[in-house]
């Protein structure tokens, strides 16, 4: 298991890439062979996330009187990396990469720890270097909390797939050419890709929009179904042809980086912050927590700002550094009645007959205590799922699992 991570910078290159290159080398033997390449996407507020997040690992099949090659492979292909990154631009955050070589199973803590917190680099470093890992670093070293957390994963049966294809060196900078006509039906002929394209926004989301090595990449449930929707793509004359591509196995759309349904009651209206992000305070387990959605929410956004106080609802969220919990799905367990109105009397509103005093019909002169109207209430202007609400495709984590991919328990 060889595992990568941090190796781009916010302007220059791409940890895929970085990866493809040194299997490229490593293919060239005849003593190996590649078996699987892994996409694992690490905890959304790590203080060093990049936009994607991600950390790679390959699955090589080597023979045992070729390990030293291996290495030393490994090692010549990393004294390449160091000096490309000495040319990076002097702004941004300085890439720091880590590669790892393990030939037995590493613990999957690494991974959990990644995916669902901060990770102290000392501590995770000690780890690796205790468990007989070899350990190839430059500057810091930050990469090697990804690495670890990338050759640690161990997959479900229900893991995703993401195919990367990569641009041809001459046209990096430049605007790519995907049609969205080639997303929109690609999603049609291929139903076994999903989160490909964006239909409340009619966008397509494989392309990226940094000036990275990588054309585009298509997430699906298996590894046929993306490679088939690559050669489909590249069958067409509105896409531009993709250099090299590859597979990958990923916990996408896995929701690991969650703990579970949370339950609470909303003690205070939503309150619109900065930004137009809403917050929302509600007690769950005997503890206030304030939830925020963020402007660009969609269904959750809409559900949120239309509770009062006394609603209870469910929810799934990350807790941020600051305490808060941003809110990725939501559903109402059970809504406190709304007041319509006084009752009524001759067609008219009873009006009260003052202090003390019942309320009175104006037209004919009959009483009634006073009370108001309250009816049943359930949201509107939102769809949900099973009743539960998410955000649009393009507005959700990589980690994020779709409603219609299973609703939470």
């Amino acid at each position: 298991m060889i595992g990568l991570d941090d190796t781009d910078h916010p302007d220059v290159g791409c940890t895929t890439h970085a990866l493809d290159s040194l299997v490229s080398r490593i293919s060239e033997e005849h003593w190996s062979e590649i078996l699987e390449r892994r996409l694992v996407r690490l905890w959304p507020f790590a203080s060093r996330r990049t936009r994607g997040n991600g950390a790679l690992c390959v699955i090589a099949s080597v023979e045992s009187s070729s390990i030293a090659n291996l290495e030393e492979i490994c090692e010549s292909w990393f004294d390449d990396l160091a000096e490309s990154i000495s040319k990076h631009p002097e702004n941004g955050i300085k890439a720091s990469p880590c590669l790892l070589i393990s030939y037995n199973q590493t613990p999957e803590s690494w991974y959990w720890e990644s995916v669902r917190a901060e990770v102290d680099i000392e501590n995770r470093r000690a780890e690796v270097l205790a468990s007989g890992t070899k350990v190839l670093e430059l500057g810091e070293g930050w990469g090697i909390i990804g690495a670890s957390a990338a050759i640690s994963w161990v997959p479900s049966k229900h893991s995703s797939w993401e195919l990367i294809a990569w641009r041809d060196e001459a046209r990096i900078g430049s605007e790519r050419e995907v049609s969205h006509d080639a997303v929109a039906e690609m999603a049609q002929s291929h139903p076994e890709t999903f989160l490909n394209r964006d239909p409340t926004k009619n966008k397509g989301l494989i392309a990226p929009r940094t000036p990275c090595p990588v054309l585009y990449g298509i997430r699906g449930g298996s590894c046929n179904s993306v490679t088939e929707a690559h050669i489909w793509l590249q069958a067409r004359k509105d896409v531009e042809a993709s250099h090299t591509w590859a597979p990958h196995r990923t916990n996408q759309m896995s929701d690991d980086h969650l703990v579970g349904v949370c339950t609470g009651t909303v003690l205070s209206p939503p309150h619109e912050g900065r930004g137009a992000h809403t917050n929302l305070r509600v007690l769950s387990n005997g503890k206030a927590s304030v939830l925020v959605v963020f402007k660009e929410g969609g269904e959750v956004n809409r559900l949120v700002r239309q509770l009062i106080p006394g609603d209870q609802i469910n929810w799934m969220g990350l807790e941020s550094p600051d305490g808060s919990i941003h809110l990725e799905r939501v559903s109402l367990h059970s809504a406190v009645p709304r007041i319509s109105s006084r009752p009524s009397c001759c067609g008219t509103t009873m009006r009260s007959a003052g202090r003390n005093q019942p309320l009175r019909c104006l037209d004919c002169g009959n009483t009634s205590d006073k009370l108001w109207m309250s009816e049943p209430w359930s949201p509107t202007g939102v769809s949900s799922v099973s009743g539960w609400f998410e955000p649009s495709p393009s507005q959700r984590r990589h980690l994020a699992k779709p409603l219609n991919q299973g609703v939470p328990t």
